[in-house]
């Protein structure tokens, strides 16, 4: 049994808590004011009327989503508030006291007080709680690579993470002189970057280690199809290059060294991933994974006794492998930080599990992924096959007919869907939908196969491209 296990098993159980603090005004602290911090906060104070509820953030801005940069840089919309959705007075409100500009510097987890660090005023204070929520985050991760750190101090390299990342570089594409963009990255962000940049007049050229875009989670079929679309949008795309330098050539110009060639640019977006935010408490003695993401249970539970953890800094229970990963996504830390806050207001609820649905838009074409890839499938040693079909999104009599792609994962003897990709036109991520249900189902290709699909000429054939795919498979 794992440190957690242990930590969760002895742990007094939800009832048991109920009881001891049913009549004591419950002190909850939230470290954090993002997406799990905030999505805590409103559903403790909804499941308890009486606990004091205080969120602690480092910045001046909460409920913020940082998956609304790229589209704001490209000018989708104009008004960076509306990425922030609540306001530190709309929670006050609710009975809920969010102090912005107050940086948490220490837990002491044997006495339950956080040590805070007032920024505008410099106070220190101390804080006791009676159950703590880590919701830090994620930063991004700065590769070792000369000269990176000093274009991000001379406003010439940019990151893609807060509110302010965002505003910055808006302003700085604006200047009509920058007109050679470089993005070092293709993951979400960098794809999505380079849309937002295309779409602002910018030449684009992205620059990638891996073999392919968005290696981490999609496989090498629907990749080929986001980097076709990337060649006829023209931009410059170099897979399988590593940037080993960042300076200036002699017109002052920034100049990206890799181990393959040199390329001038006017500014750089770094869009090389993320790393959980966990510094803060390293030396807790937390059960940790490797890269420093909390691990915790499907309450939000961590393996020290009333410190919970949610969002990018924490694992989520996945759903096929029965194991903690790492996936920072926003729909976890939401539907994370809201059930932590549950069953810190005293409920007795379960994560479900996590399928690590997601997708991504590049240019027109759109991509998406659930369950195991075809990697991980292989990496867990489990005996699978694949099937990849090309077919038509909806009937050819209708106009704007365009093609799909669809890849499914199942296990070789029983047909069990494990995952499937699905790359195409318009209305091709919301076919993953029917796949997550699918697969959490524990549905087979055959299942898939027949299953009852809605048909109408606009939207598809008589026999979906998810049905043909299963049909191939069996």
């Amino acid at each position: 049994m794992s440190a957690i296990s242990e930590s969760f098993s002895s742990e007094k159980s939800v009832n048991e808590l109920n009881q001891s603090t049913a009549s004591e005004s419950l002190s909850i602290v939230i470290i954090g004011g993002e997406a799990a911090g905030m999505s805590a906060a409103a559903k403790v104070r909804r499941v308890t009327k009486d606990a004091t509820i205080t969120v602690y953030e480092q910045s001046d801005v909460i409920s913020f989503g940082a998956c609304g940069l790229p589209y704001y840089v490209g000018d989708f919309f104009s008004d960076a508030g509306e990425m922030s959705e609540f306001s530190p007075e709309q929670f006050a409100a609710r009975g809920i006291d969010v102090c912005t500009r107050h940086q948490v510097t220490q837990i002491n987890a044997k006495e339950q007080i956080v040590h805070v660090h007032n920024l505008s005023t410099g106070e220190y204070f101390d804080h006791p709680y009676d159950r703590l929520l880590i919701a830090t985050g994620a930063e991004p991760v700065v590769p070792p690579v000369p000269g990176l750190r000093e274009g991000l101090t001379d406003g010439r390299v940019f990151c893609v993470k807060t509110m302010n990342d965002g505003i910055t570089l808006k302003e700085a594409i604006s200047n009509h002189e920058i007109k050679e963009v470089a993005i070092i990255g293709a993951g979400y962000i960098g794809l999505e970057m380079a849309e937002a940049l295309e779409r602002q007049g910018k030449n684009v050229r992205i620059i990638e280690s891996a073999p392919w875009p968005l290696a981490g989670t999609f496989d090498q079929e629907v990749a080929e199809w986001v980097m076709e679309a990337l060649n006829k949008a023209g931009i410059k795309c170099h897979w399988q290059e590593s940037v080993q330098s960042l300076s200036e050539d002699d017109d002052h110009r920034l100049l990206l060294t890799t181990d393959k060639g040199q390329y001038p640019a006017d500014l750089v977006v770094l869009c090389t991933g993320v790393r959980p935010n966990t510094r803060l408490v390293s030396d807790l003695g937390l059960e940790m994974l490797g890269n420093g993401a909390i691990v915790t249970d499907d309450q939000g539970r961590t393996s020290i006794p009333n410190i919970f953890a949610a969002g990018d800094c924490a694992t989520v229970p996945h759903g096929q492998l029965n194991k903690p990963v790492w996936i920072p996504l926003a729909t976890y830390a939401n539907k994370m930080g809201r059930l932590a806050g549950e069953v810190m207001g005293g409920s007795d609820k379960h994560f479900p599990g996590a399928y690590g649905a997601a997708c991504v838009k590049v240019l027109s074409l759109e991509a998406g992924r659930v369950g195991l890839s075809e990697r991980e499938a292989r990496d867990e040693g489990i005996d699978y096959q694949t099937v990849v079909i090309k077919d038509k999104d909806h009937t050819n009599y209708y106009p704007g007919q365009s093609d799909i792609l669809v890849k499914l994962i199942y296990e070789s003897s029983s047909k069990k869907l494990l995952g499937g990709q699905i790359a195409g036109g318009r209305g091709a991520v919301l076919r993953v939908d029917a796949l997550v249900a699918a697969i959490k189902g524990g549905l087979t290709t055959e299942d898939l196969g027949m299953m009852d699909f809605c048909y109408a000429p606009p939207f598809a054939r008589t026999w979906d491209a998810l049905n043909v795919a299963g049909n191939v498979a069996r």
